[in-house]
C-alpha cells in the first residue's frame, strides 16, 4: 500500500474535537451529557443575512468567485475596520477566507520555514501550535499567569523572541481564557515589538464584539499604526453573529503579505462560497443591536457559571472580560480519588472522569498549555450551565 506524508503525523487532532467526539458517542448510547466544549454560539443567524443569501442565489452569483473575495464583502469589510477601529484598507489589503481558521494557515504557509518560530501566548487556541507544525514551524509559548488576567507581560514577549521568531500570535478576548487587552496592554506590546522588526504580528479578534463590563475594545494595527507594516488583523462572522457554519473569515494587512496568501489560498481552496460571502455582506451592514443584545446574555451566563463554580471546593475561577469561555483552576481536586475510582493527577484525569462518571464534557488546560485548568464554554443556554455546575459540584464533592 503507499505510503503517508511525514507532515501527516504533525496534523493532529485538536483535543476540544477529541473531547466533543466522546461526548458524542455516549450520547448516541443514551448517556445524557451535558457538553461545554465547544465554541459555537446556539443563537441563530440572524434573518437578514440568510435572506440576502437566499437572494444572492435567486439572482445567480453562483459562479466561482474570486480568490481573494466577493467586491462586495471586501467593501463591507472595509467598512466594518473603520466603523470598528478606524482603520482604513484598500481593497487589495483585504482577503477572504473559509473561516478565520484559513486566513491563519494562508498566512503560515506563506511566511513560515522549516525551523521558523512562532511566538504563541499560553492558554492558547491549540489550532496555532498545530498549524505551526504542519507548515514546518516550531511553536514557542510564553505564559500568560492567572494572577497577570491571563494577559501577557512585556518583559516575557521580550525575552521569548529570539533571531528565529517569525510571528506573534495574539488572541484577544483570549480562547480559552476570556482575558482581554485594552489600549495600555496593547501599547506595552507595541513598545517591546518595535525593536524586534523581523518578526510578523497577527492579531486574532475573532471574539472582538463579545466583551462585557463596558471593556474598552481595541485591536494592535489601531494602537501602534507605526507596526501596521508587519500586522494582520483576523476577524469574522462566526462568533459575532452566530455563522459558524457559513464559514467566512476575512484579515487585513500589508499588501504583499495579502498577495502572499492569496496566492496560497489559490493552491488550496480558491474563492468562498458566494452565497456565504452575501450573508457576511448583509450581516457587517445590517442592524447590529442583536451584537450588544446577545453580548448581554453572554455576560449573564458568565456570571453564573463563573458564581457556580467559584462556590465549589477545590475550584477558582477568574472572572474573564470577554469571549464565552471560563478558564478555572482545579489545583484543590488533584491528588484526589472520584467515585469511580480514577486517581486524578492531572486536569487531563479530572476532565476524563468529569465526562466518564459525571457525563459533563469540557476541554483539559494541557489541551490549552496551560495547567491544572479547565475550559468551558458557556455558548449554550442557562439551563444546561445550571444543570453542569451542579454536576460538576457533585463530582467535586465527592473526591476523596
Amino acid at each position: 500500500m503507499p505510503g503517508f506524508a511525514s507532515r501527516l503525523e504533525r496534523a493532529r487532532v485538536a483535543p476540544t474535537v477529541a473531547m466533543s467526539v466522546r461526548a458524542r458517542a455516549l450520547r448516541d448510547a443514551g448517556v445524557d451529557v451535558v457538553t461545554l466544549t465547544i465554541g459555537e454560539p446556539d443563537f441563530p443567524t440572524p434573518p437578514h443575512a440568510i435572506a440576502a443569501a437566499h437572494e444572492a442565489a435567486l439572482r445567480g452569483e453562483t459562479r466561482y468567485p474570486p480568490q481573494d473575495g466577493t467586491r462586495a464583502l471586501k467593501a463591507a469589510v472595509q467598512r466594518k475596520f473603520l466603523r470598528d477601529h478606524g482603520l482604513e484598507y484598500p481593497v487589495e489589503q483585504i482577503v477572504v477566507g473559509n473561516g478565520g481558521k484559513q486566513v491563519l494557515f494562508d498566512a503560515m504557509l506563506a511566511t513560515v520555514e522549516a525551523g521558523d518560530e512562532v511566538l504563541i501566548p499560553a492558554p492558547y487556541w491549540s489550532a496555532y501550535a498545530l498549524m505551526t507544525h504542519v507548515v514546518g514551524g516550531t511553536p514557542t509559548f510564553v505564559n500568560c499567569p492567572q494572577n497577570n488576567g491571563f494577559r501577557l507581560r512585556p518583559a516575557d514577549l521580550d525575552a521569548a523572541i529570539t533571531p528565529r521568531t517569525r510571528w506573534l500570535m495574539l488572541n484577544f478576548p483570549n480562547n480559552p481564557s476570556g482575558a482581554a487587552c485594552g489600549r495600555a496592554d496593547l501599547l506595552e506590546i507595541a513598545a517591546v515589538m518595535a525593536r524586534h522588526r523581523h518578526v510578523w504580528i497577527l492579531s486574532d479578534d475573532m471574539y472582538e464584539h463579545l466583551v462585557y463590563d463596558g471593556f474598552a475594545r481595541t485591536t494592535l494595527a489601531a494602537v501602534a499604526p507605526e507596526l501596521r507594516e508587519r500586522v494582520l488583523t483576523v476577524s469574522g462572522v462566526s462568533k459575532t453573529y452566530a455563522m459558524t457554519g457559513w464559514r467566512i473569515g476575512f484579515g487585513a494587512g500589508p499588501r504583499d503579505l495579502i498577495r502572499a496568501m492569496v496566492n496560497t489560498q489559490g493552491q488550496v481552496t480558491a474563492g468562498v462560497s458566494t452565497v456565504g460571502q452575501a450573508a457576511a455582506v448583509a450581516a457587517l451592514d445590517g442592524p447590529q443591536d442583536l451584537v450588544a443584545e446577545r453580548a448581554a446574555i453572554y455576560r449573564r451566563r458568565r456570571d453564573l457559571v463563573v458564581d457556580r463554580l467559584d462556590a465549589i471546593p477545590g475550584i477558582s475561577c477568574h472572572r474573564p472580560e470577554g469571549a464565552f469561555y471560563v478558564f478555572p483552576s482545579i489545583a484543590g481536586c488533584l491528588g484526589r480519588m472520584s467515585p469511580g475510582g480514577v486517581r486524578i493527577e492531572t486536569d487531563e484525569d479530572f476532565c476524563r472522569a468529569l465526562l466518564e462518571e459525571a457525563h459533563v464534557a469540557t476541554v483539559h488546560g494541557a489541551a490549552f498549555g496551560m495547567s491544572p485548568y479547565m475550559r468551558i464554554s458557556y455558548a449554550t443556554d442557562a439551563a444546561t450551565l445550571e444543570e453542569g455546575c451542579r454536576r460538576i459540584a457533585a463530582f467535586v464533592g465527592a473526591l476523596r
